[in-house]
Order: C-alpha cells, then sequence, then structure tokens
C-alpha cells in the first residue's frame, strides 16, 4: 500500500473546517482507497452510487442520513447530484452530528451544483494518480513512463501498463465523459485530447486546433474547459504585467498524467520515449505536475515574451516568487531566458530542474537540481 499523508492531512483539515469536502479526480486514481483509509481511523458510514443496494438505501436521502453519525462516505457522487441540497440542509444542523466526505469525477456541472448548494459549507480536494513524493524519488522513471495512476503505475510489466491506459483512455472517452454530462462525440475527444498531446506544452492556440477539427475556437475552448475541469489536462495561465516588454497573453496547456500522454503519443516504453520529439515536452509535463503537487494549491504562471523569453513555472509562495525552469539535460546552465526572468519579474530563487543526480549553484539566486530536490524545496517555501 503506497501511503498519501498529504492528500490524507487535506481531508482532516477541510473535515474540521467544513461538514462537507468533496474529493474530486478521474476515475480509478484511488479516490475510494484513500477514503478507506480515513474511514478506517474513524466511525464511517459508506455509500456507493455505483451499488444497487446503496443506491435503494438511498431512495429518500433525508430519512437515511439524517440519523447518521460520525463520517459519511459517498462514493460516485456525481451520479446523484439532488443529493447536494440535502447535504446542505444536513450541513446546517448545530451542533453537527455527522461529516461528510463526497467522492466524484469532477465536471462543470457537478462542481457549479456543489457550490452553489454548498457555498460556506464545503471544501474542495483534488487527487490525481500517485506522485514521485509518495513512490519516492528513486522510482522517477518508472513514474514519468506509466503516469500515476495506481494500476498503471503498479502493473508487472510495460505492456500491461501501456493496455490499462490505452483502455482507461477509452472508456474516459466513450463512457465517463457521456456520465459527466458532455455531449460531445468521443471520436471528436479522442482527436481534440491527441492534438493536445502531440502539442502538450505549447502555447493554445484555439483557432489553429479549430480548424483542424473543422470547430469555431470557442467550441474547442469548449473541449479543453471539459478536459480541464475532468482533471485529465492543466490550463497553465499566463502571468503579465505592466512591463516593457510585450508578453504571450495565452495559456500552455499541459496532459496532466504522463502515462495518458504517452499512451494517446504511441510511446511503449523507455527508449521508443528516450527518442521521441516529445520528449522534452514530457520531462516539462511530468516536472511541473510534480512541483504543483508540492505547491498546495499556491498561485501558478507561466511567464513569456514575444522575444522569446520565458520561464516555465512562477510560483508566488508567501510573498515571495518562485521560478521553476525545466531541462532535460543533466547539467543545465545558465541562459539568456533564466537571466531575463530573474530580473523582470524579480524572482526571490530560480530552480533549475534537470533529470541527473547533481544539486550546483549557477548563479546567486539560480540552483540546478533534480526533480525530488526541487519538490523538497518547494513544499519547504510553501
Amino acid at each position: 500500500m503506497i501511503k498519501r499523508p498529504r492528500l490524507l492531512d487535506a481531508l482532516r483539515r477541510g473535515l474540521r473546517a467544513n461538514p462537507v469536502v468533496a474529493l474530486l479526480g478521474p476515475r480509478q486514481c484511488g479516490k475510494t482507497t484513500l477514503a478507506g483509509m480515513l474511514a478506517g481511523a474513524a466511525r464511517a458510514t459508506r455509500f456507493d452510487l455505483e451499488h444497487p443496494t446503496d443506491l435503494a438505501r438511498l431512495a429518500e436521502p433525508m430519512l437515511a442520513l439524517e440519523r447518521l453519525r460520525g463520517l459519511v462516505v459517498i462514493d460516485e457522487v456525481q451520479r446523484r447530484p439532488e443529493l447536494f441540497p440535502v447535504l446542505r440542509v444536513l450541513a446546517d444542523r448545530r451542533p453537527a452530528p455527522a461529516r461528510f466526505l463526497v467522492l466524484g469525477s469532477a465536471s462543470p456541472a457537478l462542481l457549479r451544483q456543489a457550490s452553489e448548494s454548498l457555498a460556506g459549507r464545503i471544501t474542495f480536494v483534488e487527487m490525481g494518480g500517485f506522485t514521485l513524493e509518495e513512490v519516492g524519488a528513486q522510482h522517477w522513471r518508472r513514474l514519468w513512463l506509466r503516469g500515476g495512476f495506481p494500476r498503471a503505475f503498479l502493473a508487472r510489466s510495460e505492456s500491461l501498463s501501456l493496455a490499462w491506459r490505452e483502455d482507461f483512455i477509452r472508456t474516459f472517452l466513450e463512457r465517463d465523459l457521456a456520465q459527466l454530462g458532455v455531449q460531445v462525440p468521443s471520436s471528436t475527444m479522442r482527436r481534440f485530447w491527441l492534438m493536445l498531446a502531440h502539442q502538450a506544452g505549447g502555447i493554445w492556440n484555439g483557432s489553429d486546433i479549430g480548424r483542424s477539427l473543422g470547430e469555431a475556437h470557442t467550441t474547442v475552448r469548449r473541449h479543453l474547459d471539459v478536459l480541464a475541469s475532468a482533471l485529465v489536462v492543466r490550463v497553465l495561465e499566463p502571468w503579465f504585467e505592466n512591463l516593457a516588454k510585450r508578453q504571450v497573453k495565452a495559456p500552455k496547456v499541459y496532459v496532466r498524467d504522463t502515462g495518458l500522454l504517452h499512451a494517446l503519443l504511441g510511446v511503449a516504453g523507455v527508449d521508443a520515449l528516450e527518442g521521441h520529439p516529445r520528449l522534452g515536452a514530457s520531462w516539462e509535463s511530468f516536472a511541473i505536475e510534480q512541483v504543483l503537487g508540492c505547491a498546495q494549491g499556491r498561485p501558478a504562471y507561466y511567464w513569456r515574451t514575444q522575444a522569446g523569453a520565458e520561464l516555465d513555472l512562477l510560483l508566488l509562495l508567501r510573498n515571495r516568487r518562485i521560478g521553476v525552469e525545466v531541462k532535460y539535460g543533466a547539467a543545465p546552465a545558465m541562459t539568456k531566458s533564466m537571466s531575463a526572468a530573474l530580473h523582470d519579474l524579480a524572482l526571490d530563487r530560480l530552480f533549475v530542474v534537470h533529470a541527473g543526480e547533481a544539486r550546483y549553484r549557477v548563479h546567486e539566486r539560480v540552483e540546478a537540481l533534480p526533480l525530488g530536490a526541487c519538490m523538497e524545496e518547494i513544499s519547504r517555501l510553501s
């Protein structure tokens, strides 16, 4: 069992702060297992809304839930969004005899309804697959290749891992999105997701993608919002302020789980990845996602000027500006782009993440270091 202490702490803090906590994440990322870890140390009642018996128990939700005490876990809550008004009534009882942990796959409709019905009463906790912090820094290459979904990461072979990820993508597009209320043909979403994979880490250009799909740029932006709200794509917004230099104001887009990214790109193993033209973009996607997981929801952006200077990640941590630049090479050196970022953004520190093992200083405020070491620094500064 791979423990997930950061997420467990987030759930405990949420339940102390509010009567309802929503744990949101893609299917099979480990939400039910994590809830079981929490419930194992508490008095808990569990409902699985994919189970006919539990659905029948909640036929009259007020009658079923109002008598319960302690922790109540409701899994697959997106199947019964009409529960949220009931939870609002139960959450307003004083003193509160029960706390509610609801698990579900994120969707725009679910988030909107939960936020409206439970405003001021709910904490949202996002969850993805395993992180490098959880599996150990020595397993970074396996996590990078396979991604963090438990069954993909723990598979007995590379071929079994890839087969699971391909099945996940197919099921997600053909079944899960429809259950989340997305009325877009699965073939269209597959082509769209595949385009994002081939442009991972690139600047969003809805007009170009729309022309390729034969759709308006507003339509493809809605596709992007769907995948982002389902927590399989990350949209990293740009940082821009009143500088003399012209700055890029479109977001960058990443596939959050690099295992899914590699499945979409047809990358079957380490050798294929090392020779793939999107190797650098894949490493950047992996590093950015891992670092953001340690930033604990702090504001995060990227920065780029029209002249080409850029910074992969700008984090605002306790009134400090921390930059993160990602390089696949094992011995990165100072660049003009880094110098521009230090000066123009007034960075307090800049970390250059690389795929090697050495840690060394390249400037007074710039340090090159492995990904695991960078994650430790970001956790400390957060």
